[in-house]
């Protein structure tokens, strides 16, 4: 594969959209071009499949299917999620559902409700840090360009986090580390981004990622037995774990 052809080494530095010192215009732009980003790579729609496995019939039709998109930033993929996740009920494969971005930037918060305002979107968006206050309960935890921002410590603390809130199952999105990969983010940012910030943070954040073998370990260490992991356009992994639930206690008998 042409992603095997060279390596990229694991580099993982800060970058422009994570300081809290940076001008709301930049910030804003960068959520925008990330939105474009976003929307060419279909990573809505390949978590809307992978959900829609995980809640498939397994969801009491009296209660609504309820969903956290953690680290949401503008909330173009939770608002996107929304609406194809609503479709998915008039095709009768899943129940109601209700669907609730979280993300620590007050910023990003504020431009995501504004977002979903526009849309008319069945959503709901609040500020709440997860590294340190955990994923909420939840029947599914997704979330989608976010585990490349920590460290492998910190990463499997979240995971485990969403593996324990959800009753359902885990969905998440994001970047591989590849040749491949930092090739499509220098790429893609020069040509469709006007953004400073995307320009800069696309390419860290290709050397931030992980190879699948990592993401595969990493998931393991969580606690996500069973995940599938699989390499998904463009140069992306999206994971799918589903709760099993403990089946009823043995009897036993004389």
């Amino acid at each position: 594969m042409l992603a095997d052809l060279w390596r990229v080494a694991p580099v993982r530095e800060p970058e422009l959209m994570d300081d809290p010192s940076l001008p709301a215009e930049e910030h804003l732009a960068a959520l925008d071009a990330l939105g474009r980003i976003n929307l060419l790579s279909r990573t809505a729609s390949q978590l809307t499949a992978a959900i829609e496995r995980i809640a498939a019939d397994a969801n009491p039709p009296d209660r609504p299917l309820q969903i956290v998109d953690i680290a949401c930033g503008g909330g173009d993929v939770t608002v996107a999620l929304a609406n194809r996740l609503s479709r998915a009920r008039h095709r009768r494969r899943i129940g109601s559902v209700t669907v609730t971005g979280l993300d620590v930037s007050r910023r990003a918060i504020d431009r995501a409700v504004g977002f979903a305002a526009g849309l008319s979107a069945p959503v709901a968006f609040a500020v709440r840090d997860v590294v340190l206050e955990g994923c909420p309960p939840c029947d599914v935890a997704t979330n989608s360009l976010f585990l490349h921002h920590l460290d492998d410590d910190t990463a499997e603390s979240v995971l485990r986090s969403m593996a324990t809130a959800a009753r359902r199952g885990v969905v998440v999105s994001d970047l591989v580390r590849s040749g491949a990969g930092l090739a499509l983010a220098v790429a893609c940012t020069a040509l469709i981004c006007r953004s400073r910030v995307a320009r800069v943070d696309g390419p860290l954040s290709v050397r931030a990622a992980r190879t699948i073998a990592e993401y595969r370990e990493i998931c393991s260490r969580a606690g996500l037995g069973g995940a599938v992991v699989r390499r998904s356009w463009p140069e992306r992994v999206v994971i799918e774990w589903k709760k099993v639930s403990p089946g009823p206690a043995a009897t036993g008998g004389t």
